[in-house]
C-alpha cells in the first residue's frame, strides 16, 4: 500500500508560549519542555511516537525480507589493520555479527591469535563499547576507554596484555581523549573533565578539560595535572609522546576548528616548563615526528590543501622554519615516517593517493592502489620496513595489504568473502555545476545496466561540513539498496575537506548556504539527466548531515520524494547550549552574536518549516542518549514537522534507546536500523521489490 493512502494522526506535542529575543528579534520556541529527555512528559511523547513509528514500518510487507538479506550479507569476517608494539601484533576482528569487534594479540602474523579484549563480553545487548585504546612501548600494557550507552563518556582501565587480567586503575570523567604512554610503561597522559552533576551528564555542557598524568598502581585522586588554563574554559587538550621518548607534545584544540596550538613539554628533565611553540590559532599543525630538536608537522599554514615543514625548537622563529614538501595540486590528509620515509596521504578529487618522500621531500614512488577509492593505515615507527593498509571502495569490502616499504610492493594478507559479485556494479564520479558555478565532485554507484529513464529510486547523501572528507568505502546496507535496483549518490560537499581549507571555510559560517546549494544541485542533476525524479529521490544524512537533510527539505520540499535525516543538527540558535556543542560554534557561528545570528536563523531547519506545507516522506532517527547532538533537536524538529505538515506522507521520527550518537553502536542495533530506513523508502517511494 503507497504511503500516500494513509493519512495519520500524529501523538500530541503541546506548545508553550516560550518566546526567547534575540537581538530584537523575537522567536518562538513552543517545543522546549523536550529539551528535557528523561521528565515524564517526554518519555510518554517518546513512548507514543516509537509506537505510530513501529506500528507503521512493521505493515511494511518487506521490512523483514530486507533485514535477512542484511544479516545473511553482514555475516562475514571483517579484520581490522594490523598493528605493532614492541614483539607483539595487535588487530581488531568481527566474526561477521558479532555487536563489538574483538582485540586479539599474536607474536607473529602466522601465529596464533589470542583474545586481548572481548567487548561482548561487557554488557547482554552489546551497548558497552571499546572507544580508544593505547598499548606501551614494550607491547606489555593496555591502556582502553569504554562507553556505554553510545555516550561520549569514558572510564580508563588497564590490562596486562600477557595474562588478560586488569590491574586496579580505573579513571573516569574522560571525553574527546587518547592515552599516550611513557616509554618507561609506568604510566600515561590523558585528559578528562571535573566530574559532573550525575543527573544532567548527558546535557551539560563540557568545559575546562585538563591534561594529566596517571602513575599505574595509584588511584586517579593522585594523577599529577600536567596542564590546564583556568583563563580559557574551552580549550581541550591532547597530550602524545615522541617515538624517541623525549618530548611530550600537547596540541591544543578550541572546539571543531581545525586551528590549533602546539606545546611541548622536555620529559627527559623533571623540571622542565610547558614550551609554548606555536601560540596563535593560525593554522592546523598535525605532529608528524621528531629528529631530536627538529619537529616535523603537516600544515596548512599559507597552504591550504596542506605541506610538511619542519620547526628546530632550538631556533623556533617562524622565519627559521623550512619547509620538506610544499602544496601540490591534491590535498594533503596525513603524514607518518616509516623506513626514514614520509608516507603521504593524499585526496585527489576525494580518492586516495599515497606517496613516499625522503627525509629531505625528494618524492620517490606511488602506492599503487586497486583502483578509485580510500587506503587507510600505513602506521608504524620510524625503521619499520613493513606497514599495513586498509583498502576500500563502493564495491571493494575492506582489505587489508601488507606493504613492503624498500620494494615498495603491497601484497593481500585478509580479503574478506562477501556473498556479492562486484563485477555486477559499476561507480563513476560525475562534475556538476552547484548554483553559483562551482564544480562539485559526486560519486554515483549502481547495478550495472540500468536505464536512465527517470525512474530509478535514488538515495543521495552527504555531510558538508567541519573539514571531514567523503571518500568511497563499502557498505552492506548500500549493496542491499542497489540489489533493489536502487542508486547510491554522493557529492563532495563545500565545508568538507576534500579540497583542503579554501573548500572547508567555502561551507562555514556565514557561507552555510552554499552546502545547501551544492546539494539541492546535486538532486536537480540527478533528475535532468534522468537518473531519477523527484518521487524516486530520497536525501539522507548524519549529525551534521542531518542538519544538510533538515535543511534542504524545508528550502526544497518540492525537490524530494524522502528524508532521512539522523542524529541532526536542527536548533541552529540553541545547540551550543548542550554538552559539546559549543565547540561547534568556530564551524556555524553562534546565535549570541548579532552579525552572525541572522544566516542561522535564516536556515535553522527548525526555525524555516512552514505551515501549511506538504514535506517529502520523513524519518527522522536518533537515540535517546545522544550526549554529542543532543536529541531535543530531533523531538523539536518532529513536533514542528507533524503540526506544520499538509501533505498525507509520513513523518515519522524514530527513537533508539540506550544508544547514542552512533560510535560502537552493537551490529543488531545496525541492521535493524538499516532495515527500518530501506523499508520506509522502499514503502514511500514505491520501489518495486
Amino acid at each position: 500500500m503507497p504511503s500516500s493512502k494513509k493519512i495519520f494522526t500524529y501523538p500530541s506535542s503541546h506548545k508553550s508560549n516560550q518566546v526567547d529575543n534575540y537581538h530584537g528579534t523575537s522567536v518562538a520556541d513552543p517545543y522546549r519542555w523536550l529539551e528535557d529527555p528523561d521528565s515524564e512528559e517526554t518519555r510518554t511523547w517518546i513512548e507514543a511516537q516509537n509506537k505510530i513509528t513501529f506500528d507503521y514500518l512493521s505493515e511494511i510487507p518487506t521490512r523483514e525480507k530486507i533485514k535477512q538479506r542484511l544479516t545473511k550479507l553482514w555475516d562475514y569476517e571483517k579484520y581490522g589493520i594490523p598493528f605493532k608494539e614492541g614483539e607483539r601484533y595487535f588487530y581488531f576482528k568481527n566474526n561477521g555479527l558479532q555487536n563489538q569487534s574483538v582485540l586479539y594479540t599474536l607474536k607473529t602474523l602466522d601465529g596464533e591469535p589470542k583474545v586481548l579484549l572481548d567487548p561482548n563480553k561487557l554488557s547482554e545487548d552489546g551497548t558497552v563499547a571499546l572507544s580508544g585504546l593505547s598499548i606501551s612501548e614494550d607491547g606489555k600494557l593496555l591502556a582502553y576507554g569504554l562507553s556505554t550507552s553510545g555516550s561520549d563518556w569514558q572510564e580508563w582501565k588497564v590490562r596486562d596484555v600477557e595474562t588478560g587480567e586488569d590491574l586496579q586503575d580505573n579513571l573516569k570523567w574522560i571525553k574527546f581523549s587518547g592515552a599516550s604512554w611513557t616509554h618507561n610503561g609506568q604510566g600515561f597522559f590523558y585528559s578528562r573533565y571535573d566530574e559532573p552533576n550525575e543527573k544532567t551528564q548527558l546535557e551539560d555542557v563540557n568545559y575546562y578539560q585538563k591534561l594529566y598524568y596517571h602513575q599505574l598502581g595509584t588511584s586517579q585522586s593522585e594523577d599529577i595535572l600536567i596542564y590546564h588554563r583556568p583563563d580559557q574554559k574551552e580549550w581541550g587538550f591532547g597530550g602524545g609522546v615522541t617515538e624517541d621518548g623525549h618530548y611530550l607534545i600537547i596540541s591544543i584544540w578550541l572546539g571543531t576548528d581545525s586551528k590549533n596550538l602546539v606545546f611541548f613539554k622536555d620529559l627527559t628533565n623533571h623540571n622542565a616548563e610547558v614550551v609554548e611553540l606555536i601560540n596563535q590559532f593560525e593554522a592546523d599543525y598535525s605532529f608528524i615526528d621528531n629528529d631530536d630538536s627538529v619537529f616535523y608537522f603537516r600544515t596548512d599554514l599559507n597552504a591550504p590543501r596542506g605541506r610538511v615543514i619542519a620547526i628546530d625548537t632550538k631556533n623556533p622563529a617562524p622565519e627559521n622554519w623550512q619547509e620538506i614538501i610544499p602544496q601540490s595540486a591534491e590535498t594533503l590528509e596525513s603524514v607518518g615516517i616509516l623506513n626514514n620515509q614520509f608516507v603521504a596521504d593524499y585526496l585527489k578529487d576525494a580518492h586516495s593517493q599515497i606517496k613516499i618522500f625522503d627525509l629531505k621531500g625528494a618524492f620517490i614512488r606511488e602506492v599503487e592502489l586497486p583502483g578509485l577509492g580510500s587506503a587507510g593505515g600505513f602506521a608504524g615507527k620510524r625503521h619499520d620496513t613493513e606497514t599495513f593498509y586498509n583498502y576500500t571502495s563502493f564495491t571493494t569490502p575492506g582489505t587489508t595489504y601488507r606493504y613492503d616499504m624498500i620494494t615498495g610492493k603491497s601484497t593481500v594478507f585478509r580479503q574478506p568473502k562477501v556473498d556479492f559479485n562486484p563485477d555486477d556494479y559499476e561507480t563513476k564520479q560525475v562534475f556538476y555545476q552547484s548554483k553559483d558555478g562551482t564544480r562539485v565532485p559526486m560519486f554515483i554507484t549502481h547495478k550495472k545496466g540500468i536505464q536512465l529513464d527517470g525512474n530509478n529510486p535514488t538515495y543521495l547523501y552527504a555531510y558538508g561540513g567541519f573539514n571531514a572528507s567523503m571518500t568511497p568505502g563499502f557498505s552492506v546496507s548500500l549493496l542491499v539498496w542497489m540489489e533493489m535496483g536502487g542508486i547510491y549518490a554522493m557529492p563532495n560537499l563545500r565545508g568538507g575537506g576534500e579540497y583542503g581549507e579554501e573548500w572547508h571555510q567555502a561551507g562555514m559560517k556565514d557561507k552555510k548556504q552554499n552546502v545547501f546549494d551544492d546539494f539541492i544541485s546535486a538532486a536537480e542533476w540527478l533528475i535532468a539527466n534522468k537518473y531519477t525524479k523527484t518521487d524516486k529521490l530520497a536525501i539522507a544524512g548524519g549529525s551534521n548531515g542531518g542538519l544538510l537533510v533538515g535543511a534542504c527539505i524545508t528550502q526544497r520540499p518540492d525537490l524530494f520524494g524522502a528524508a532521512i535525516p539522523a542524529v541532526g543538527v536542527m536548533d541552529m540558535l540553541r545547540f551550543h547550549k548542550f554538552t559539546i556543542g559549543w565547540a561547534w560554534t568556530s564551524e556555524y557561528g553562534s546565535a549570541d552574536n548579532s552579525e552572525e545570528f541572522p544566516a542561522l536563523y535564516a536556515y535553522s531547519p527548525l526555525h524555516n518549516i512552514k505551515p501549511d506545507t506538504a514535506y517529502p516522506a520523513t524519518l527522522i532517527t536518533t537515540a535517546d542518549h545522544d550526549d554529542r547532538v543532543v536529541p531535543a533537536h530531533s523531538f523539536k524538529f518532529a513536533a514542528a514537522l507533524q503540526e506544520a505538515h499538509a501533505g498525507d506522507a509520513p513523518t515519522l521520527i524514530r527513537i533508539e534507546t540506550k544508544a547514542g550518537h552512533g560510535a560502537g553502536k552493537p551490529t543488531a542495533k545496525i541492521i535493524e536500523e538499516a532495515a527500518d530506513k530501506w523499508a520506509f523508502l522502499v514503502r514511500t517511494l514505491n520501489v518495486e521489490v
